[in-house]
């Protein structure tokens, strides 16, 4: 993926499906109006997103630019149908009520060959375009299914693992990998002999919040294994961006306080807490690019301020002193 993106920041779409609040539509447009113009050419969504409300608008969005100027990804493994639901009942797992302000179409859960297809074909008419360059296979993991998760796994190592791996063959698409809130499924994936992802999206596992764990496997493996990583969630759910969230839920009083102290070093050293939270995903060898949400607008000019941003290596050197990265972390700035 790394050869034919422009730049290492993406845009995710998530918070256009109405993530936590009903987002109007002009307000939607714009948000990706604003990406496009602050020079973000990848853009990355899901039918899970609002039900694929998230689709349409980037669809609309990005229908009056010229297909060949951006990169496009989505992922596969619910299918959604003209059937009505009450979105606020769905089971979500961990994720209840995520996107209860999304469309009413039934949301359905299906990683098999014909499923991965068609919802392939149900993409492509939402996002008003004739071609995907990657594909992800969405939350085979325990925060979705629980105990069930390894099930839903080998459906999808029989169905959509091979499915992508022939479009990718066919040069339908560029490339496919997993879309993951969690470490477990991307290390079982690569431990297996048939499968040949390129690149996968983890969320929320390398933020500032959390990442000990994603280093000690996951980064190497897929350094090993010439898979790309794409970072999403960098805001940890937007607590590190000044919300309240963590984990799609309400963040806890430790987390809070993590925040904080962060918080304090990034203002004694003249930074944003943004800056460095997107700084450090992106440090990481194995890292191709980092895509924050947004709804708004004036979000954007923030997340290409904070990339661009010089962060001073004595605001990291404190960062290491204080434990709140991880020792053998790579970090923007050669501090040891």
């Amino acid at each position: 993926m790394r050869d034919i993106l422009q730049g290492k920041l993406g845009f995710g779409t998530a918070p256009l499906g109405n993530m936590y609040r009903n987002i109007p539509e002009e307000e939607a447009i714009a948000t990706v109006d604003a990406a496009w113009e602050s020079g973000i050419r990848y853009f990355d969504s899901a039918p899970f997103y609002g039900a694929g409300l998230a689709e349409i608008r980037l669809g609309e969005a990005l229908s009056k630019r010229n297909r060949n100027d951006y990169i496009l990804s989505t992922k596969v493994g619910r299918v959604i149908s003209d059937e009505l639901e009450d979105p606020s009942a769905r089971d979500l797992g961990e994720k209840g009520g995520l996107f209860e302000f999304g469309r009413k179409n039934k949301i359905i859960n299906n990683y098999s060959a014909d499923a991965t297809l068609r919802s392939i074909e149900q993409s492509l008419k939402r996002l008003k375009t004739d071609r995907l360059d990657f594909v992800y296979i969405h939350d085979i993991a325990q925060d979705f299914y629980g105990d069930e998760w390894l099930s839903q796994f080998e459906s999808a190592r029989t169905g959509a693992f091979r499915v992508l791996t022939r479009l990718r063959e066919e040069g339908v698409i560029k490339g496919w990998g997993l879309g993951v809130n969690r470490l477990e499924p991307i290390e079982l994936m690569l431990d297996l002999e048939e499968a040949k992802p390129d690149v996968s999206l983890l969320a929320g596992r390398y933020t500032l919040l959390d990442h000990e764990r994603a280093l000690q496997r996951v980064m190497p493996a897929a350094v090993k294994h010439n898979m790309d990583i794409v970072v999403g969630g960098p805001y940890s759910s937007g607590v590190l961006a000044g919300g309240t969230h963590f984990e799609y839920q309400k963040a806890s009083p430790e987390i809070i306080e993590k925040v904080n102290k962060i918080k304090n070093i990034a203002d004694r050293h003249g930074i944003s807490i943004k800056a460095a939270a997107l700084q450090f995903s992106l440090a990481n060898p194995a890292v191709a690019a980092v895509i924050p949400g947004a709804s708004r607008p004036e979000r954007i000019t923030e997340d290409k301020a904070a990339l661009n941003t010089v962060i001073p290596a004595a605001f990291w050197e404190e960062m290491r002193e204080q434990k709140l990265v991880a020792p053998h972390a790579p970090l923007p700035t050669n501090v040891k």
